[in-house]
Formats: C-alpha cells, structure tokens, sequence
C-alpha cells in the first residue's frame, strides 16, 4: 500500500472511529459530545492525537478508558473556553438600552448564565447590574461542566495581559466609570472586586445531559450553541424556555440564532442583530 493509500485509510477511519470514541466517554464518564458538531469534534481529537504521539482514534480510545488523567486532559480540548471580559462589546450596550428597563421593573432578579467558562463574561454583567443599580437585588447563577474552569472563575483573578483589551470592550459597551473602580491589582494579575464575586453562585451543569437549572428572568448563553448540531440546539433552546420565567429574556452568542429552529415561535426578538430575545407565550410555540 501507497503512503497515499494509508493517509486516505487513516483519514476514513477517523471518521468511523470519532463516534466509537465519543460513546467511550459518555459510558464511561457520562459527558456526552454526541451530538456536538462534528467538525468541531474531529478538529479537537486530531489535534489531541497529533500532541499525544498515538496512531489512530482507537488508540486513543483505549487510553481514555484505561486513564482518567488522559480523559481531563481531552476534556479541556473539547470544552469550549474562549471568553473576555465585555466580548462583543454592542451586545452589551443593546443589553442596557433593550433589557435593563425590564429588568429594573422585578423586585428580585434570578439570572442563569450558562456555559460560563473562566468567568470573565459573568462578571462584566455583574459589573453592567452594579452600574445600573440593580446587583443587590440580582442572584446570577453561572453553570458550566468542565469543573476546573469553574475553580478559575470562583477566584475572580485573571491575568494583566488582556486588561487592555478588556478596557477597550468596557469602554465601548457603554461602561458609565472606569473598569479599573472593579478590580485590584497585583503581581502581575486583576483581582475583581469580592462585592462582585459575591453575588455569583457557581455550579456543575451539563446543558447536554442536565435538565432545567431554575426558573429565572434572564439566561445568558453566549457562544456555546454554535458547537452543537441542531437536534442538540433544539433540545437545548428547549430546556431554556421552559427554564424562563414569562416574558424572561435569553441571550445568544453573535453567530447564534433562533431562526430555523424548532423553538423558533417561543420567542420574540428583542434585537435580531445582537441575538437578544423574549419568551414567548405564542400558541404557536413548539413544545419537544
């Protein structure tokens, strides 16, 4: 056989192998990518191949099964952590002008902010509340499954490296001060205030394989449904209504929409552009 002939025989074996694997992880430790995209998927387990110094998916299959360490460390690829402070900084400002007035009408405010990552997103909107005077009457619960990222954003401490950058997104968002009146420095690293972190309650939830978190009047999740297939996204958008309390408000990334789901007459839009809608009590509305 060719060099050619193996590239192409190890090519179409990944594909037959990539499902196999997945089916490994979700038996053995109950995460479940079946149903993430695929494309996603291959490019996060060929990369996790190329660094490992194994043959085939199979081989590392079998490393999976037989080490728990190996399975955290291919955990982190396909966990999706890509994240800053005030990301997509006109979300932020649709957010105070279209959902803040309805917000400021609850006597308390429960907030779900799913797939929350290192945190960095879930503090700009306590941030955003404190501006607005509502936190103190705000309870933000901030989800995610991979449990070492939750560990980071329990800390509130991020590196100095990206607080330009952070100041620029705050800025443009519409921030009424300065980001710096949040936060202390020292050794290299921000520390945000602890009046912030406070207010966030952080838990294991798997939006996969979980079932609905709590009744709340705002969900925020931003960026995570683009790395599901759509049978998921349903099921998950789904789950999102029924957690909504009525006339609750969701949040989506910038590459993310209802349109074309199954879901879709649940909600109205708030702003299209900016993936800002409304739950819907239409007796259009699909229930799966």
């Amino acid at each position: 056989m060719t060099s050619n002939q193996d590239k192409q025989e190890k090519f179409d074996n990944i594909d037959i192998e990539i499902p196999l694997i997945l089916e490994a992880i979700y038996q053995k430790y109950g995460y479940d990518f079946r149903r993430y995209s695929r494309s996603h998927i291959k490019r996060r387990l060929v990369h996790r191949l190329a660094i490992s110094n194994l043959e085939s998916i199979s081989q590392m299959q079998d490393k999976v099964l037989r080490s728990k360490d190996f399975f955290i460390e291919l955990l982190e690829d396909l966990s999706i952590n890509v994240t800053e402070m005030f990301r997509d900084p006109e979300f932020y400002a649709s957010f105070r002008e279209h959902v803040i007035p309805n917000l400021k009408t609850y006597p308390f405010i429960k907030i779900w902010h799913a797939g929350c990552s290192t945190g960095e997103e879930v503090y700009s909107f306590a941030i955003l509340l404190r501006e607005e005077g509502i936190l103190d009457r705000c309870q933000i619960y901030a989800t995610d499954f991979n449990r070492k990222v939750l560990e980071v954003a329990k800390q509130g401490i991020y590196s100095i490296r990206d607080i330009e950058l952070f100041e620029r997104n705050y800025t443009k968002s519409g921030g009424k001060s300065k980001l710096s009146d949040f936060y202390t420095m020292k050794y290299g690293s921000i520390k945000l205030d602890q009046s912030l972190v406070k207010k966030v309650v952080f838990a294991d939830h798997n939006l996969v394989t979980d079932s609905v978190f709590a009744e709340v009047n705002l969900i925020i999740c931003r960026n995570v449904l683009i790395y599901f297939n759509r049978d998921l996204q349903n099921k998950v958008i789904n789950l999102f209504h029924e957690s909504l309390s009525s006339s609750g408000h969701l949040c989506l990334g910038s590459k993310e929409s209802l349109k074309f789901t199954a879901n879709e007459n649940c909600f109205s839009n708030v702003d299209d552009k900016q993936k800002i809608y409304k739950k819907s009590l239409s007796k259009s509305c699909i229930k799966l």
